[in-house]
């Protein structure tokens, strides 16, 4: 076997860990020249909402060669939201690129992280990315992720590491700043540093064991497990249990290991080597496979605790099952239940006819929601609510720190608007002659909807980051920050007449010939308190006739809600309508009397 190194790629969101990754893949020739990868960007992700959104949602595995070493990857996403893909696939590394951007420094996902990677003893490589920006800070970055490594480090052999210094678009890195912004370079000093500072993979003779840290899906092959063989040799054909459950004796039918981004069969593997199997139909992330001669358990795979919950459930609108291929209950559990294999950070209990689901943040529920709307289904979502706890007679909720990079002028917005939401203010640091950051301990439901608001409010020019700290003794109540709405009074085609009234008591979310029902929100009101209009009417045909009457009706453009903004804008009196053609926000009272007779029920004393 030749000498294998395993590395995680770990960092907070666009720091660039797929952009370093895309590099090593083109300078060590995993592709031919005239192959499509090498004009590409982002290559590792290939998931549609992956390139949509230009974050990485799902760890993936590749390889590369340097020298005589296998070099096998796994790339990680870098949101706050899918740490759980990190936490169950760090475990298949021996040490861990850490990159941080030269600009941004540390950022709480970069803790996050760096403390995980050194809980399980990796040995970290530093790479200072993105130098060429501007306002970078190379040497200061440095000095902070110093002072992370004596705040976290469980020893002192973990304060010794290797800093490398990138321009990640450029595929060069140095081994220190360049003297000049033009400075030519490629990979190589980082391909160095893997070989020279990160353990070979251990060969542990012994009968074959391995925990399962991911799970893939093909066609032809059905489900594949993939995991980092901790003792002993696999061969293909050889007979396997899980430590659980050990009268279910698979074959492995094939065994394959990652050459570039390809998977390659083989015929046999050693420990240390990343490998992926057929045959386990019903293996779970976290269990131990085992020859049926040893078969002691592995530690499993440890995943933090989920923060949020919705409630979901099939469409119960006049519109049901009009829009979507998948529409009954029981294919939304089938569907829930199928997310749970791979999704480790989710978590679902059935209530009802409905489902709660609960999840590490909004993004984490919203690119599940997206992704079973693009599959055809159809379904309605609940406000997301924060999952509390109860101890010694007090109740406690999740905490969060976040980090906001903002322009000098929207200074007086970020401290007025985390005032309103009880936020503690940390830290306030001019991190350049423009730039300052904001550090803040906030409560999570003061949190929902607030990365939105305050996008809008800074014109797109804000940095914004969140971790989760843990659970403190409930605070008070965070009064609400939303307006009323403009519900539809009538069903039918909204026409531009109709729409022209509602535009003068709000902004719109429609535009004219969208079929509404009654119920339906169709815009928010400038003020408090929700009004019913109707958008359908149309203006009435008399025999006068004047200038000012016949003029061209001018709308003002609708406001196009995405699923997190929609999510992020429903009271607890509302749904979501979730379908592959549509999103639609709605009350759960279609009626105004059923709203009036419910408010009446709810009103304390009545």
């Amino acid at each position: 076997m030749p000498e294998i190194r395993n590395i995680a790629v770990i960092a907070h969101v666009d720091h660039g860990k797929t952009t370093l990754v895309d590099a090593l893949l083109k300078q060590t020739h995993v592709f031919r020249e005239n192959e499509a990868e090498m004009s590409q960007t982002l290559i590792m992700d290939s998931n549609e909402l992956e390139r949509e959104r230009g974050i990485t949602i799902l760890a993936k595995n590749c390889s590369v060669r340097y020298r005589d070493v296998k070099i096998n990857i796994i790339d990680t996403p870098g949101h706050a939201d899918f740490s759980g893909e990190v936490e169950r696939t760090l475990g298949m590394a021996d040490g861990a690129l850490l990159i941080v951007d030269a600009a941004e420094g540390p950022m709480p996902q970069t803790r996050f992280v760096l403390k995980k990677a050194l809980e399980l003893k990796l040995a970290i490589i530093v790479v200072i990315n993105k130098i060429d920006k501007r306002f970078s800070r190379p040497a200061e970055t440095l000095k902070k992720i110093e002072t992370l490594f004596l705040e976290l480090a469980a020893d002192h052999a973990q304060l010794e590491f290797p800093v490398l210094y990138a321009v990640g678009r450029e595929g060069t890195v140095f081994d220190r700043i360049p003297e000049t912004a033009d400075a030519k370079g490629d990979v190589t000093p980082l391909l160095e540093a893997i070989v020279a500072h990160v353990p070979p993979a251990r060969n542990r003779p012994g009968p074959f064991k391995m925990v399962i840290s991911s799970l893939d899906w093909d066609p032809h092959l059905g489900r594949i497990a993939v995991g980092k063989i901790y003792r002993g040799k696999i061969e293909k054909g050889m007979k396997v249990v899980t430590a659980n459950r050990l009268t279910n004796i698979r074959t492995v039918e094939k065994l394959m290991v990652y050459e570039g981004l390809k998977r390659t069969e083989t015929q046999a593997e050693e420990s240390g080597e990343i490998v992926s199997l057929c045959g386990l139909s019903d293996v779970k992330i976290g269990e131990t496979v085992c020859d049926p001669a040893e078969i002691t358990a592995l530690p499993g795979v440890e995943i933090g605790e989920p923060t949020l919950h919705i409630l979901i459930g099939p469409n119960t609108s006049p519109f049901a099952g009009r829009e979507g291929q998948f529409t009954t209950g029981r294919q939304l559990e089938e569907r829930l239940l199928r997310e749970l294999e791979s999704n480790l950070s989710l978590r679902v209990e059935k209530n009802g006819g409905k489902f709660i689901v609960s999840g590490r943040g909004e993004l984490h529920l919203a690119i599940l929601l997206e992704t079973m709307r693009r599959e055809g289904y159809e379904l309605e979502a609940g406000k997301p609510e924060v999952i509390v706890k109860k101890g010694a007679g007090e109740t406690l909720e999740p905490v969060e720190e976040v980090s906001v990079i903002v322009p000098h002028q929207h200074l007086g917005i970020i401290s007025e608007e985390f005032g309103k939401r009880l936020g503690k203010l940390l830290k306030m640091d001019p991190i350049s002659e423009q730039e300052t950051e904001f550090i803040y301990h906030i409560p999570t439901r003061a949190v929902l909807g607030l990365r939105s608001q305050l996008m809008t409010a800074t014109r797109g020019t804000m940095i914004y980051s969140s971790v989760i700290l843990g659970y403190e003794k409930m605070g008070k109540p965070v009064t609400g920050n939303r307006r009323g709405v403009l519900v539809a009074s009538e069903p039918g085609q909204a026409l531009a007449y109709g729409l022209e009234n509602a535009q003068g008591r709000g902004a719109t979310f429609i535009e004219p010939a969208t079929a509404v029902y009654e119920g339906m929100i169709v815009g928010i009101n400038a003020k408090e308190g929700d009004i019913s209009i109707n958008v359908c009417k149309g203006k009435k045909l008399t025999n006068m006739r004047s200038k000012s009457h016949d003029s061209v009706i001018q709308l003002t453009p609708p406001v196009i809600l995405t699923l997190e903004q929609a999510l992020d804008f429903l009271e607890d009196d509302e749904l979501l309508e979730i379908t592959p053609l549509a999103l639609r926000l709605r009350k759960k009272h279609l009626t105004e009397l059923e709203r009036r007779r419910a408010g009446r029920l709810h009103t304390p004393g009545v």
